[in-house]
């Protein structure tokens, strides 16, 4: 997770988004999965919200820490009074000034206070680092769906191609038994199955230019950008990767150890365990008494003399101490109540960790079901397109029927796209354990 925060801090600027008007220079070149996620890095919505929430919690780090810091006072007052307000002894006659003015600097230092300056300083350590957790999740599932939005334009993309062989396939068939019919061979029954088999696989070319279209504009929204209004189905995207099937072992023991270790989740929830914790030790500080240092330098004006520029100067130094020896049960109650919130960290800390062990497990079992799933169609397609062939001879020799080859096309179609989804199934469960791994997510290296 540290290679992907300072890869999204490092190279983040690189790849801010131009006007809507202007269309960025990743839509007119083709997009690696690598560029997608640092397009998606730079811009992406939820991504730039957590950067913003970690910038502003980095903000109650200093506050958090400013307890245990020195403080700096500079005061200062003046007053013109009227003379008729001014009252003087009797039997005394004394000029008496109607201008007073005073100024002073003074620091104060607290030395102690129960124990919630380390308590702060600690709380603030904790806090930044729950914070960069809390961003580190944003951005981790982020680059999951972008991921998984990447391979659902492939699928799409493959699976209009699959759905165009078809019905080109199924329009030659229906040419053939046309010609067959006009030369009295067939019956018009032949020709009217064909007409059938085409018309019926038209909607699935439909549907798989409709998923690709929604697929496209899926991934577009992720990657941060607004298309033209003009922009009406052509979305100008072009995506030169395919799918990476290569083989993954994976340990389960390992697996979920690896999350338990790893997982954001789990780091920030630790933190919040920790705060919690530091709050009790500063509810409990109410029990005892607070002691500060201050030291400063004083300006004011003579009390005795009608000239206000008269005045005199010096410091002071010394030490307070306060104790409340009884505030109601004020302290009593915070502490209880810090308690239950730090046991209820804990709970939550525990069934996080049984959370995230399951979601190991699921996406462990879901990947094994797409590795298999996988596996078992690495012959099919090659086996229906000779089982198409073998229909097609027979039914050339006069041994076998137009229904065979009708079968033999759905069967090879139903393959091809079975084939597809098994690999797209496949990178979509391997990220998905991935990221239940809390296996880091970002491309290798920036453009």
């Amino acid at each position: 997770m540290k290679k992907l925060t300072a890869l999204l801090l490092t190279f983040g600027i690189a790849f801010v988004a131009a006007a809507n008007t202007n269309a960025p220079s990743w839509l007119s070149r083709p997009l690696t999965l690598a560029d997608t996620l640092n397009v998606a890095l730079a811009q992406n919505a939820t991504i730039l919200e957590a950067k913003n929430d970690l910038e502003a919690s980095q903000g109650l780090v200093v506050e958090t820490r400013a307890v245990a810091l020195p403080q700096l006072k500079a005061t200062g007052q003046y007053v013109d009074e009227e003379i008729t307000l001014l009252q003087e002894f009797p039997g005394f006659s004394f000029p008496t000034p109607h201008q007073n003015w005073n100024a002073g600097i003074q620091i104060v230092q607290s030395v102690y206070t129960g124990g919630r300056m380390v308590a702060a300083v600690r709380a603030a350590a904790a806090t930044r680092k729950q914070s960069l957790a809390v961003f580190q999740t944003s951005v981790a599932d982020t680059l999951l769906n972008v991921r998984i939005a990447y391979y659902d334009v492939l699928l799409a993309a493959q699976q209009i191609t699959v759905q165009e062989a078809s019905v080109k396939l199924l329009e030659k068939e229906l040419e053939d038994q046309q010609h067959r019919f006009d030369a009295g061979t067939v019956p018009k029954f032949n020709v009217l199955r064909a007409e059938v088999a085409a018309a019926n696989q038209r909607p699935s070319l439909i549907n798989a230019r409709n998923n690709y279209r929604i697929s496209k504009n899926n991934l577009v929204n992720l990657l941060g950008y607004s298309l033209p209004r003009d922009v009406w189905e052509d979305v100008p995207l072009n995506l030169m990767d395919n799918f990476d099937t290569s083989p993954y072992s994976v340990n389960l023991p390992d697996a979920i150890q690896q999350a338990l270790n790893r997982r954001t989740e789990l780091v920030a929830q630790r933190k919040t365990v920790e705060l919690q914790g530091y709050n009790i030790i500063n509810a409990k500080s109410g029990y005892q008494p607070t002691v500060s240092l201050f030291a400063g330098y004083n300006w004011v004006n003579s009390s005795f003399s009608t000239d206000p520029a008269q005045e005199f100067d010096g410091w002071n130094a010394g030490a307070q101490m306060s104790w409340n020896i009884f505030d109601g049960a004020a302290t009593y109650g915070r502490v209880k109540e810090a308690k239950a919130q730090y046991a209820k960290a804990k709970t939550t800390l525990e069934d996080q960790q049984r959370q995230i062990e399951l979601q190991v497990r699921t996406a462990y079992s879901q990947f094994i079901e797409a590795r298999e799933t996988l596996e078992s169609q690495e012959k099919v397609q090659e086996e229906a397109e000779e089982a198409l062939r073998e229909a097609n001879a027979r039914a050339e020799a006069g041994t076998g029927t137009q229904l065979d080859v009708l079968d033999a096309e759905t069967s090879l179609t139903q393959a091809r796209t079975t084939q597809i989804q098994a690999q797209h199934d496949y990178v979509a469960a391997r990220a998905r354990l991935d990221r239940a791994m809390g296996v880091d997510l970002a491309p290798l290296k920036a453009p």
